[in-house]
């Protein structure tokens, strides 16, 4: 392998800012900032979660086998038969058990699985060969939410209920037949599990009275080991003997919980909380890439969510706060990181026209539009931007181009509106869609030529508040408002056609949008409060990604999704706060 000095030489680069040409490991010096900085690889401190591909069927009391990229899903209550294969992207519906119950699952891969127990009255095991399931020698004791672990040829069942007592049983599979081996130190039921054999797994959690007891299986005896530190039922369990997971599960009088625990072989440790509470979920991977799935929410949904896990160490993209906006305010933004337009909008006091740039370092204030306005929508580049809508709606109609210095008023939209998106990557050709009068929803949508508007076929949900990305003939509409509920859809524009497709994970308003129509992002917004939720667009669904670090609502954006700006917004109240984003190559860092 080439070293640096073969690959980059000795020279080091005089550069104001952050230098986006330099590669991994590269040296420069920042003479704005008095500096020097290099690029170094990006990774996690303690490991993140992001939303994985939904399963077809929603349900609870599941087995799970395999690994992140290739997992099984099969059974749960219902009760259900159903079988579902994980291709690291999507869920793809396989054969079915023969008999629909709810199951504990042991698998290493996902061609080779079994499912058996938590079903009060079945003593059932089935064999899956990658393509059907077959029924195999039952086990010797019938066990209500008993616990599974290990691989096809070679797994553990423990615990449950016996005749509504708890038990210890435990029954060894070795491939053919099921025999009872030594019992766990401590009786309960609802118990998770993780393990990759019958001689090495670790079981944890639990009831009644809610445990946080673990124990280990060495495949003789269990030992008693450190516990969890916080109690808990029906939580999902991946990993092996030495390096687990616990996540979700219910601590009464919570019906769900978002806690993630982490065994290193000798303590427990808190994490990263899973993005949504779930109970009697299941689990398939390790724990430096896993992910969990279905189970139920809070109250009786039944989810048929996945959420990915990568684990401490592994390379991601992160937000990072820089210099702050002259003027804090809500507006709207265009551009990319380092060189990106922050105009109009909210400053708390009243509609503004202020409008700053931003060089990768710094804002600097320009000159203001011709008329302030608040939720109106901007496009295009920091030397060639376009401004439209607004509140209040006299000023609704109007339109503004940017030509790198001053603003001019260009011809009005046809329709006045406000918390209307756009799209476009200059000021001669942009998309208008969404928004409102102060009446109904308008699903109205517009196009841009450098000269006029002109009316085209409309969004298929009329809403108000939402975002966009893109051109004006590959566009993206996200999220939105549609009294009483905040929406979540995603429609793209073909050029002629709006088409919906995969929705966000997070229904949200008065979010920032900022990529391209294959490769986007959905930036903070309000649900229930301003949040700094971040969710990437792969051109066929949305997964999300580290949050903002300060939660905010209206917030101007630019750039893409390898690297980005977020800026101003509502926390409440508005702030200037600016964060870059840095995708999972390389993050800068400077020699102290």
């Amino acid at each position: 392998m080439a070293t640096y000095k073969e690959t980059v030489g000795t020279a080091v680069t005089n550069y104001a800012g952050n230098n986006p040409g330099v590669v991994e490991g590269e040296l420069w010096y920042d003479s704005s900032n008095y500096a020097w900085k290099y690029n170094y690889p990006n990774v996690t401190s303690a490991g993140v979660w992001a939303t994985g591909g939904t399963m077809n069927t929603a349900r609870k009391a599941l087995g799970g086998a395999g690994i992140y990229t290739a997992a099984l899903a099969f059974g749960g209550g219902g009760p259900n038969a159903q079988t579902e294969a994980y291709d690291g992207t999507s869920w793809t519906e396989v054969n079915d058990l023969n008999a629909a119950r709810q199951v504990n699952g042991a698998g290493t891969v996902n061609t080779a699985a079994l499912a058996f127990g938590y079903e009060g009255s079945s003593i059932a095991a089935e064999l899956w060969n990658g393509t059907n399931w077959t029924e195999v020698n039952d086990m010797n004791q019938a066990k209500a939410l008993s616990a599974g672990f290990g691989a096809s040829t070679s797994a553990i069942n423990c615990g449950g209920e016996v005749s509504s007592s708890n038990s210890a049983l435990t029954e060894l599979w070795n491939g053919t037949n099921w025999t009872e081996v030594n019992d766990m130190n401590t009786a309960r039921y609802g118990q998770a599990a993780a393990g990759n054999s019958n001689s090495s797994g670790i079981i944890f959690g639990g009831a009644t009275p809610i445990k946080a007891d673990a124990e280990t299986w060495n495949g003789t005896n269990w030992t008693e080991v450190n516990n969890l530190n916080e109690g808990r039922q029906y939580a999902g369990g991946l990993g092996i003997q030495t390096s687990a997971l616990c996540f979700g599960g219910q601590n009464p009088p919570n019906t769900t919980e978002q806690v993630v625990e982490e065994w290193d072989g000798s303590s427990w440790t808190e994490i990263a909380d899973l993005s949504t509470g779930r109970r009697q979920l299941a689990g398939a991977g390790a724990t430096s890439n896993g992910i969990a799935f279905g189970g139920v929410k809070s109250g009786p949904t039944i989810s048929a969510d996945t959420e990915e896990w990568t684990g401490a160490g592994a390379a991601v993209g992160v937000w990072a706060t820089v210099n702050s906006m002259n003027t804090a305010k809500a507006g709207a933004g265009a551009g990319i990181y380092t060189a990106a337009l922050s105009f109009g909008g909210s400053d708390g006091s009243g509609e503004t026209g202020k409008t700053e740039s931003y060089d990768g370092t710094n804002w600097t204030e320009l000159n203001d539009m011709n008329t302030g306005r608040a939720i109106l929508a901007g496009i295009g580049t920091s030397t060639s931007a376009l401004a439209f809508g607004g509140n209040p709606i006299p000023n609704g109609a109007r339109t503004e181009l940017w030509n790198g210095s001053n603003w001019t008023e260009v011809n009005d939209l046809n329709q006045a509106r406000y918390g209307v998106a756009g799209a476009g990557a200059s000021n001669t050709a942009a998309l208008a869609f969404g928004g409102s009068d102060a009446g109904p929803n308008l699903a109205l949508t517009e196009t841009w030529n450098g000269t006029n508007w002109t009316e085209v076929n409309n969004l298929n949900l009329a809403r108000v508040y939402l975002a966009g990305a893109g051109t004006a003939t590959a566009g993206l509409a996200f999220g939105g408002y549609v009294p009483p509920a905040n929406k979540s859809e995603t429609e793209t524009w073909n050029g002629t056609n709006w088409t919906e497709v995969n929705n966000l994970n997070t229904a949200r308003r008065s979010l920032g949008g900022l990529g391209t129509q294959p490769s986007a992002f959905a930036i903070g917004g309000y649900s229930t409060t301003q949040v700094g939720n971040t969710e990437e667009w792969n051109g066929a669904s949305w997964a999300e990604v580290a949050d903002l670090n300060t939660a905010r609502s209206g917030p101007g954006a630019g750039g893409t999704t390898t690297n980005g700006l977020a800026f101003g917004g509502e926390t409440p109240p508005v702030t200037a706060s600016t964060e870059e984003w840095s995708s999972s190559s390389n993050v800068v860092k400077t020699l102290e």
